[in-house]
């Protein structure tokens, strides 16, 4: 029986998940959920609080939203 991964509460996600859509100037993201670096580093854990049937998903290293903005 595979072990499970143990659940990352209380600790920062590592990473930021969107669903992204339109081009440009038009773009719009909207956060859909988090992910967590799994101590090895070979993957993630991730939590989605809506999974979207049109657009993408993009994730973005959880960064401070100013620095984000300037990126």
């Amino acid at each position: 029986m595979a072990k499970s991964q143990p659940k990352q509460t209380g600790s920062k996600p590592s990473h930021r998940l969107y669903r992204v859509s339109g081009e440009g100037d038009a773009t719009t993201w909207t956060p859909i959920g988090a992910a967590w670096l799994h101590r090895d580093g070979k993957g993630f854990s991730i939590t989605c609080d809506a999974v979207p049937l049109q657009g993408r998903i993009v994730m973005r290293l959880n960064t401070p939203r100013t620095e984000a903005l300037h990126a």
